[in-house]
């Protein structure tokens, strides 16, 4: 299944809001995110990422057929991480096992390492999430380690593990 990723409308909220209605998706994602998940959270989202400082904020959506089906993102970090970014990312559970994440990550890897300074893009999967670390693996991230008790998720001490991907390896 081909996907896209594109800038963010503020008429994409209704389909984001959808999306992230959706208990299984916020278990994999950090905590601070309203549930449910309503049409004005998403527009107030959208809103706050199209007037990022683009140079620092690469956040797109990820559209199948025109329709937005998740969120993809890759943030800058700060001092003496300023040209290294985190990757963060979802999508609908209904598209969960057909590849496009692996194509969404692939399609803002090369955005980023084209358009920015960034070096080094990393990820940090929760370690129970399977799933989004064969992600990484399969769009050429390296594994670099289990991050252990690295986050309190529903209230269980979790491990993370860190995925990271070079410039000099696109």
């Amino acid at each position: 299944m081909k996907c896209n990723i594109r800038k963010w409308k503020l008429s994409d909220a209704k389909d984001l809001a959808v999306a992230l209605s959706n208990r299984k998706i916020q278990d994999n994602l950090r905590d601070g995110l309203p549930y449910p998940y309503t049409e004005q959270d998403g527009a107030d989202y959208i809103s706050s990422m199209l007037c990022a400082n683009e140079n620092d904020t690469f956040a797109f959506a990820i559209t199948v057929d025109n329709k937005v089906v998740g969120s993809i993102g890759v943030f800058r970090q700060e001092n003496i991480h300023r040209q290294t970014a985190e990757l963060g990312y979802y999508v609908a559970e209904e598209y969960w096992g057909r590849g496009i994440m692996t194509e969404a990550v692939k399609q803002i890897c090369e955005y980023v390492f084209c358009k920015s300074d960034i070096l080094r893009i990393y990820a940090e999967p929760f370690a129970y999430n399977a799933a989004s670390c064969r992600v990484l693996e399969k769009a050429g991230f390296q594994y670099e380690g289990t991050l252990r008790s690295n986050a309190v998720k529903n209230g269980k001490v979790i491990d993370m593990k860190m995925y990271s991907l070079l410039k000099t390896e696109m």
